[in-house]
C-alpha cells in the first residue's frame, strides 16, 4: 500500500512516500519558509523523484492537528485537492500520535508536547513496547501544572517530544519528574510518523473521503477568543 504523508502542523514541514511502513522517499524542511510555498511543490517533486504517479498512490495522509492554525489548514487543503482529483482515501492523523510512532523504537511511556502559548502545550500520551504505540490519554491543550500533575500521579519516566520538549523539560526537571527529551533529529514532526498512523488507519478500515478531511484544532483561535470576549463584555 503507497501513502503520500503531509505534515506542515508547525514549523518543519515535510512529505513521505512510504510502501505500507517502509520509507521510500522523504522531503523535510526546516527553514522558516511559509508552507503554503513549500508543501506542495516538495511533494509533486517527491513522487516526480520516485518515479510515482499520484494515480499509483492509494491513500493521501495529513497531519490534522493539533498544531498551527494556518499551517493545518495548509497541510489539510493540500492532501484534499490531491486525494479529490482521483478520489483517493484520506487519512486524518493526530500531529501528537504520528509524533509518538517515530518513537515507537524506544520502550517506555512518549510525551508528545507542542507549544500552544499561554503556558499551555497540546499533549497526548502514549506508550511503547519497542515495536507499536498505544493510547494513554485524549489529544488536547492542557496547562504546564494540570500536565506536571498528571505525569507526578503516573509516576513513570517520560519521553518527550515535539516544539514543547524544551519548554516542559526545563519546567519538570525543576519540579523532579523523570523526564528525557530526543535529541533534535527525533524531535520535530515529521511525514513518516504520519504515514505510520495512517497505516493503522487503513488496516482497520478507518479511512475517510476527501470530503471528510477537516483540521482538528484543540483550541479556539486568537481571533475567536477576541470575539467571545468582546461579546461577554456587550452581554455585560
Amino acid at each position: 500500500m503507497k501513502i503520500l504523508a503531509l505534515e506542515s502542523s508547525a514549523l518543519a514541514c515535510s512529505a513521505c512516500l512510504c510502501e505500507d511502513d517502509f520509507p521510500i522517499a522523504q522531503f523535510y524542511e526546516n527553514s522558516g519558509m511559509t508552507h503554503s510555498k513549500t508543501l506542495l511543490p516538495m511533494a509533486e517533486e517527491l513522487l516526480k523523484h520516485c518515479g510515482v504517479s499520484l494515480g499509483d498512490v492509494d491513500v493521501v495522509a495529513a497531519a490534522a492537528g493539533p498544531g498551527s492554525f494556518t499551517g493545518l489548514r495548509i497541510g489539510v487543503s493540500a492532501a484534499k485537492g490531491l486525494a479529490w482529483a482521483l478520489d483517493k482515501p484520506c487519512a486524518k492523523v493526530s500531529t501528537l500520535e504520528a509524533m509518538a510512532w517515530n518513537l515507537a523504537a524506544l520502550p517506555g511511556q512518549i510525551c508528545p508536547v507542542m507549544d500552544a502559548r499561554r503556558s499551555q502545550v497540546y499533549n497526548a500520551r502514549f506508550s511503547s513496547d519497542g515495536e507499536a504505540i498505544r493510547r494513554l490519554a485524549p489529544d488536547r491543550a492542557i496547562g504546564l501544572e494540570e500536565l506536571a500533575a498528571e505525569l507526578e500521579t503516573e509516576g513513570q519516566p517520560q519521553i518527550l517530544v515535539g516544539d514543547g520538549a524544551q519548554l516542559c523539560y526545563n519546567d519538570f526537571i525543576k519540579r523532579g519528574l523523570k523526564v528525557r527529551m530526543v535529541p533534535p533529529n527525533l524531535r520535530f514532526q515529521n511525514a513518516w510518523g504520519v504515514a505510520r498512523a495512517a497505516l493503522d488507519q487503513a488496516r482497520e478500515g478507518r479511512l475517510i473521503p476527501a470530503s471528510e478531511l477537516t483540521p482538528d484544532y484543540h483550541r479556539l483561535s486568537q481571533a475567536e477568543r477576541e470575539r467571545l470576549a468582546r461579546d461577554k463584555e456587550k452581554g455585560e
